[in-house]
Formats: structure tokens, sequence, C-alpha cells
């Protein structure tokens, strides 16, 4: 299961977070993120969060606070939804594209290549025709982050970095024997039949 003082089992990073009351842990990149990969998956591929013409609107949004790469966009709607929507880059440059054609954006070249976008005068004018649609997916977004990051889940959140966290010390500080490994296994499977159940329940 885990080696006596291995390093490479729990490097410093590790023993930092759970050292320091452990923000890392209980952060989204931390332990409560060792299932989260999948869900994430399964909930972009799960549904369809704009409508048509929608993206191309919020693209125009996010625009219009700063000029942008097509990547920075990306990233910039994944963290506004809390990790649980980012769209693909075979979504995202072609909308680009198609902004700049229409005359709502305009490119230029930044050192090493990459492609900037900023908004055209014409672009904010077209947004600002839109604006109630804009501000209605700005906020379904939003809406996503709050049911997985939101104060009312907060608890829980802090609960499984609790237990990540001592899952931590005890990979650290015990030598793996058949017996511990198998207390371990027991505690974490009632854990995750119990969520099982409650997942299930209406």
């Amino acid at each position: 299961m885990w080696k006596h003082h291995d390093h490479g089992a729990c490097g410093p990073r590790d023993r930092q977070g759970a050292g320091r009351g452990g923000d890392w842990w209980s952060s989204p990149g931390g332990a409560f993120s060792w299932g989260l990969g999948s869900f994430r998956a399964r909930t972009r591929s799960g549904g369809r969060m704009f409508e048509q013409g929608d993206l191309k609107l919020v693209i125009l949004q996010l625009l219009s606070e700063k000029p942008r790469h097509g990547y920075d966009i990306i990233k910039e709607l994944e963290e506004r939804s809390g990790g649980r929507y980012a769209p693909s880059p075979g979504t995202v440059y072609p909308t680009l594209t198609l902004l700049e054609e229409m005359g709502f954006a305009v490119a230029s070249a930044e050192e090493g290549g990459k492609r900037v976008y900023a908004i055209t005068d014409q672009g904010r004018a077209y947004l600002d025709e839109n604006r109630s649609t804009v501000d209605e997916v700005l906020s379904r977004l939003a809406e996503l982050s709050n049911t997985i990051f939101g104060d009312d889940v907060r608890p829980a959140h802090e609960a499984m970095g609790a237990l990540g966290r001592e899952y931590a010390r005890l990979l650290w500080r015990r030598p793996a024997t058949a017996s511990l490994a198998k207390q371990v296994a027991d505690i974490l499977q009632r854990a995750t039949r119990e969520l099982s159940d409650l997942r299930e329940t209406p």
C-alpha cells in the first residue's frame, strides 16, 4: 500500500499541506479532486451548457474585460464554473475566427505566435444589444460553481480535506502492514458505500 517514510509516496507539497491547516488538501486541486476528474468529464459530456450563439456572446463578454487568447478563454470559463465546464479548443477557436470575420473582434500576434483577440466597437454594440442573454448565461456559470464550491457545501469539503490530511499522516508515520492496509480499506469502503447510498437517495 505504501512505504514507510517514502518521500515519493508523500512529497514535500503533501507534507506542507498537511502541516499548514490543510489548505491544499481541502482545495479543488487537493484531496477532494481525487475523484473530481471523472465527475467533471461526465458533467461536460452530459449536457449542453450553451444554446446556439451563447458561446459567441460569452466570449465577447470576456474580450470586453480584456484582450485574451483562446487558452485564456477556456481557463476563464472553467474557473467561473468552478471547474464544471470548459469548452473545447475545437469550439473556442472557430468561434473566435467567426467573431473576427463578423467584425466583432480583432486579432493581433503576440511574441511566440499566439493570437490575442480584442473586442471592437462593433462587438461592444452587439454585446449591449444582447445584454440580457449574456447576463443569463453568466448567471448559469456562477450557479454551476456554487453547487460544488459554494458556502452551503463547504462543510463537506472541509471534512474531505480532513480525511485527506489524516490519510497523508498515516502514510507518513506508520509502516505498511497487511493488517493496517485492511483496516484503512475497510474504513474507506464503508464511507464509499454510504456516499453511494446517499447519491441514490431522492
